[in-house]
């Protein structure tokens, strides 16, 4: 009974993710949300045990907030922004954490949610190879700025197009591959070097 109230929970995750796909292709960019393998590569990339303050751009149903939430130290805090509000209302009901809140906005607004000083770790599967070009650097460009300095920001993306964007924004760009997810996923942990200048300002 347990396994099948397991499968209609995950049923109804593809559900409601699908239906935000037919929404909003160029947001959710994806069919299917990532495979929990690819998501724990990609985390794996990040310090995010002893990370303090924790983003997430495009918390989906939750496929990195688990994670993400598993991994973090009691006294940390998750920001998980979702511009689709129905997502981001079944996130809410479905998981209840006092470190957790969840944002019904764009990752546009980040700094103006990021209360308690730079984020250590950012987390983004936004499809930024399919969003519109202003929004694309807007958005990467706040992160950059909300990023603390020792801070590193982890991008899953289904294309390495944005390997450039990435590396005129950080000092240090690493990337692998998640070959086991549907499709392949290119992984890239950013970092900024000592003294890099932030985009739109110096921090």
């Amino acid at each position: 009974m347990a396994r099948l109230d397991t499968l209609k929970a995950k049923a109804g995750e593809r559900a409601l993710f699908l239906r935000s796909f037919v929404a909003h292709p160029r947001l959710v960019g994806a069919v299917l949300p990532t495979s929990r393998r690819a998501v724990r590569d990609m985390l794996d990339l990040a310090p995010i045990p002893s990370a303090r303050r924790v983003v997430e751009l495009g918390a989906g149903t939750g496929v990195y907030t688990g994670e993400l939430l598993d991994r973090m130290a009691p006294d940390a805090s998750l920001l998980a922004f979702e511009i689709d509000s129905r997502m981001a209302a079944e996130l809410r009901k479905r998981i209840v954490d006092p470190r957790l809140r969840v944002v019904a906005d764009s990752a546009e607004a980040l700094g103006a949610h990021l209360e308690d000083g730079p984020a250590d770790a950012i987390v983004s599967g936004l499809p930024f190879t399919s969003l519109p070009l202003a929004a694309r650097e807007a958005i990467l460009d706040v992160a950059q700025r909300a990023l603390a300095a020792d801070g590193t920001m982890l991008v899953l993306q289904y294309s390495p197009l944005i390997q450039g964007e990435l590396e005129r924004r950080f000092g240090s760009v690493r990337r692998r591959i998640s070959a086991f997810n549907v499709p392949p996923a290119f992984l890239f942990a950013c970092t900024r070097s000592s003294g890099a200048a932030v985009r739109g300002g110096e921090r």
